[in-house]
């Protein structure tokens, strides 16, 4: 999280840190970040869980969602993206890569 934080910061973006998935919900609802990175392993509420919350939200369906974990089987970035994630990066990660694809889907939401 702190590698993250760093990266997102250096590059001139504002970061929130959510502890849990329960959490990271209920900021997403009530903060409407620009985009949402998200674990799947997450204590509480899982990653899934949040995503498929989050897209089924009028309010929060439009947020993009980048799915960071270790979960990198061809089965699991397939059942991320059906449920609604927007990118898909697996641990380890090259922390530049991840700033790039934030900034590229910031890109999109702001064209749309």
């Amino acid at each position: 999280v702190d590698l993250l934080r760093y990266n997102l910061t250096k590059a001139g973006l504002a970061v929130l840190i959510a502890p849990d998935g329960s959490k990271g919900l209920e900021m997403a609802r009530s903060q409407r970040p620009d985009v949402i990175i998200l674990d799947l392993m997450l204590p509480g509420l899982d990653g899934h869980s949040v995503c498929k919350a989050l897209k089924k939200d009028p309010q929060t369906e439009h947020l993009p969602i980048l799915m960071l974990t270790a979960k990198g089987q061809p089965e699991e970035r397939v059942k991320g993206l059906e449920i609604g994630a927007d990118d898909y990066v697996t641990k380890p990660f090259s922390p530049r890569e991840l700033v790039l694809r934030v900034q590229a889907l910031l890109r999109r939401m702001r064209s749309s």
